[in-house]
């Protein structure tokens, strides 16, 4: 597997691992391991096709004053509230070879791209223990491929909102992240992936041009929980098409599908110094 694959998986497995926090306590200042991953993806949103991946995957955590890096992203303190974060947002799309996928054959490969962006993440409830709290996440992302160089392929703006619980059905240390919301994306995010230009026209795909806007829903489920020495998460993803600005295009040969993967860490190492953590 490819270097630039690897790298696609690993944030794709963090992205679906970004919802679930705990409550108040000393945690060390940082804490370093490696983990191991199945994931099951479609080769892209609309496709009738996927396959079942295993990857390995770093386990960073670092709960500084200023700077933060643990499953839910990269963020920063920038603001004098405890309820507006500003986040760094990341997400990513596996290559496809044209050739092994029946809708695109014939087609130019699509490269791995990955999104990054800010995100705006606003608290609008939580109770007094922290132990269940709703977000609203603005994350605004710019697209681009990583593989024979860096292409701009346009933004994706995700809006979503975020349910935490803390040892959930009074489990003991299970965390469980909800999230659900609309995407929307610019019209060059959108040709890239779902348009048909007319030398790559058949019988059974005609000529397609995708325009930017609504691209469809996603809602997330996932858990987790942090042992001593290890950790464990998995979580399912369901997408919707429908509606969406391109739906109508030739390559898009489902409206709805499931996406899914697990994930066990090994906690190689740790920081003595603690510091009281949110998460």
């Amino acid at each position: 597997m490819s270097l630039h694959r690897r790298l696609i998986l690993a944030t794709l497995l963090l992205a679906g691992l970004s919802a679930g926090h705990a409550c108040a306590a000393e945690k060390p200042l940082w804490e370093l391991g490696v983990g191991m991953s199945a994931l099951s993806f479609p080769d892209y949103r609309g496709s009738d096709e996927s396959s079942l991946y295993a990857v390995p995957f770093p386990y960073l955590v670092y709960r500084g004053t200023f700077l933060k890096a643990d499953r839910n992203g990269i963020r920063g303190t920038f603001f004098d509230s405890d309820r507006i974060e500003l986040n760094l947002s990341v997400g990513a799309s596996l290559p496809v070879n044209s050739d092994d996928n029946r809708a695109r054959q014939g087609m130019p490969d699509l490269q791995p791209t990955l999104e990054i962006g800010p995100s705006l993440d606003l608290n609008l409830w939580r109770t007094p223990d922290r132990r269940t709290k709703l977000d609203l996440r603005l994350p605004v992302r710019t697209a681009v491929t990583v593989q024979d160089g860096m292409h701009d392929i346009g933004w994706v703006f995700s809006p979503r909102l975020n349910l935490d619980i803390i040892d959930v059905a009074g489990l003991a240390g299970w965390n469980l992240g909800l999230l659900a919301g609309p995407m929307v994306g610019s019209e060059r995010n959108h040709e890239y992936f779902y348009s048909v230009a007319p030398q790559y026209a058949t019988a059974d795909r005609p000529a397609f041009d995708a325009k930017g806007g609504y691209a469809g829903s996603q809602f997330l489920m996932s858990v987790s929980k942090r042992y001593p020495k290890y950790w464990l998460g998995a979580f399912a993803r369901w997408d919707s098409l429908k509606g969406a600005a391109f739906a109508d295009s030739p390559l898009v040969r489902r409206e709805d599908y499931f996406a899914a993967g697990v994930g066990i860490a090994w906690i190689l190492g740790e920081s003595s110094t603690r510091v009281e953590a949110f998460e």
